[in-house]
This record gives C-alpha cells, structure tokens and sequence, in this order.
C-alpha cells in the first residue's frame, strides 16, 4: 500500500510535466520536474521495481508508475522534436549567421549533467563595476570581460517582479556567453516600491553610456549592444529597446516578459501563485483606472514600429507568472512591422526553465540565445 501510495504522488507530480502548476510552490516543483525530468523519472522507476517485493496492488502501481515514467519524459521527447528544426527556423526568420554555434540545440546526454554550468565551461573571472550615481543612490553591474577587443556587449537585467533580484542571478549563461566572445554586463537597477517605472529604463541607458565611455578598457565594440531579460527584466529590455531609439542596440532577447502591461492588468495571475496586479500597481504607481497612461507607457507592444531592433521571444506555455499570451502578442506586432524576430515556443515549460543551462527548455534556450546573437551582431 506504501509503495502505490508514493507512486500515485509521483504521477501526480508527473502532472506538472503537461499542465500548469495551481499555486506557488506547486511552481517550484514544476521548474524541477520539466528540466530535471530524468531524475523524477528514476526514482519512479525505483518505486516500480519495489514491486518485486510487495505484492498487493502490484499491477495498479506498476502501470501508473509507467504512466508517471512517460509524463516526466515527455519534455525531452518535446524539446527533441523542435531541436530537431531548430537552426533552419532560426535562420528563416533571422538571416544567415556571422559566427558559428558550437552548441547542438539539444543533447540527451547533457540531462546527465546536474550542475547549472555547461560541461567544459566554467565560470568566467567577473568585476563589479559603478556605472551611474543618482542624487539617492548608486547603481553597480557585474562585467564578464571576453579576451578579445572590439566585441558586442549583452546587457543582461535581471527578474523580480520589479522590487527584487539583482545581477547575480542566473550567471551561468552569463560565463557562458562570455566564453563564446561576448562581452556581459549584468546590471543592477531601482526597484520598486521606493522607484517606479520608467526608471529601470533610464538605469539601462546609463549602463550604455557607461560602457561606451569605457569602451577601450572593457574590450567593447560601441555599436554593437544587445538587452537581455528575464520577466520584469525583460519587460524593461524590450521597452528600452523599443524607446531608446538607439542604433547600437542591435537586437533584444525576451524570456518570458510582460510585453502588453494594459492587457496584463486585465487578466491578472492565479493569484496562489502571485497577485500581479499587486506587483504591477508597485512598479508602475497605482492602479490601471488612476493612472491608464503610464500602463500604456510602460507596455513595449506599444512602441514596435518598423526601426525596431531584431527580438528573440523564449516562453514557456505552462507560465503561471506571466502569460503566454503576452508573448503571442508581441510576435504579432513584430510580425505587423516587418521586424526580424524568432518565437521560441516550449509548450511544456514554466516560467523560470532556464533555471539550469542543461535542461529541456535551458539547452533549447541557450542555443536559440547564442545563435541570435551570432546573427545580430559581428
């Protein structure tokens, strides 16, 4: 009874391999179970061959493990499937490539690998650097330096539902960019509540003027500069990279981010996993009936006209935290204005899956990132 009883929490867990977790923790576990799948199913498989000693309800056991076996496959199974067509879409709908990608889109047999880092590729020597003072503060980024001068340079801007986080978060893909000759420069910005939009957005133009001035010393090629975000971090990339009218940024990199924030106040959140409307009344400074203009100034989908910079959208379909929906919107203002773009779909993803570098949706994801770079700049 013990061994069905684990079982059938295992299939249950299982579950959040095709469907959306329903609270915050069940979130958690849901970034766990889609890009660690072969652990969940090992142990499943162990509870399976207990079966050899415990008799009753051996058979039940036996098939929902199996069934609980496929579930927690399923995302490998998926991510092969896109891998497999991946480089011929990306270069469709974005050109030929400057440099070539040492990566395969996807390789079984980096699932084997639980650290978050790349085998082969470790961490990169990193310099906190202070790249603006303000009258109440002074804002810092974290550079990883490439070898080689004159190269293009990632900004990357972190998540947090725009009051939390900082520029550490996530710096595997920072070493590893870093590795394959960019220049990474993950900022810090003002946070919410004490500073509201567009703040953030001025902090990144700073952080351009910042390293264009130092240039020379930090190996820096000056019109060559692409944003990188995640969640709130990436709402602030596209909107900065849509409103700065700036022609050194020459593409923009989107995971998972809030693209039309009028449409996202309409449709808030589960709220067992996050009261977004909360969050985004923080950031933006009330609600959207007192103040529906700074919705719309806030909201990048709103500034895509045809001198926008080529954007790689990555969204996981299963996202709790941000809608799916934000991102399909933006590939179709993207696909009205006629600007290179390429949406990298993971129907069994959550928010959050490129938490480790080796998973399903963190190969896929990778790949995609480095080849937009090796197509968008030199």
């Amino acid at each position: 009874m013990i061994r069905l009883v684990f079982i059938v929490i295992f299939f249950l867990i299982s579950l959040l391999a095709i469907f959306r977790a329903p609270a915050y923790y069940f979130w958690l576990l849901a970034i766990g179970v889609t890009e660690f799948p072969l652990v969940f199913a090992f142990i499943t498989l162990l509870l399976i061959g207990s079966g050899q000693w415990v008799h009753k309800y051996q058979l039940a056991g036996t098939v929902i493990g199996f069934v609980s076996v496929v579930l927690f496959l399923s995302p490998i199974v998926r991510a092969y499937i896109i891998a497999t067509n991946l480089k011929a879409d990306m270069e469709q709908s974005l050109g030929s490539v400057a440099r070539v990608n040492p990566l395969q889109p996807f390789d079984f047999w980096n699932l084997l690998n639980l650290s978050k880092q790349i085998e082969s590729h470790d961490a990169v020597s990193m310099s906190i650097l202070k790249y603006v003072t303000y009258q109440d503060t002074s804002l810092t980024l974290d550079y990883y330096p490439t070898e080689t001068p004159n190269r293009p340079c990632v900004i990357v801007i972190h998540g947090g539902s725009w009051s939390s986080g900082d520029s550490k978060q996530l710096p595997e893909l920072n070493s590893f960019l870093a590795w394959n000759g960019y220049n990474i420069a993950a900022i810090n910005y003002r946070l919410a509540l004490k500073w509201q939009t567009p703040a953030p957005v001025e902090d990144v133009a700073n952080a351009i003027k910042y390293l264009k001035q130092h240039a020379t010393e930090l190996h820096i090629d000056t019109n060559q500069f692409v944003l990188l975000g995640r969640s709130a971090g990436a709402q602030i990339a596209l909107l900065a990279a849509y409103t700065l009218h700036d022609s050194s940024i020459k593409g923009v990199v989107d995971f998972y981010g809030p693209a039309d924030m009028v449409w996202g106040y309409s449709i808030p959140s589960n709220p067992l996993v996050m009261d977004s409307r909360k969050v985004m009344v923080n950031y933006i400074g009330g609600t959207y009936e007192q103040v529906p203009q700074k919705y719309v100034a806030c909201s990048p989908i709103e500034f895509v006209d045809r001198q926008s910079p080529p954007t790689l959208i990555l969204h996981g379909e299963n996202d709790v935290l941000v809608a799916y929906e934000h991102s399909r919107r933006l590939n179709e203002k993207l696909q009205q204005n006629g600007i290179k773009h390429y949406w990298l779909k993971l129907p069994w993803a959550t928010h959050g899956f490129d938490f480790t570098l080796n998973g399903p949706g963190g190969q896929l994801s990778t790949y995609a990132v480095l080849q937009f770079l090796n197509t968008t700049t030199k």
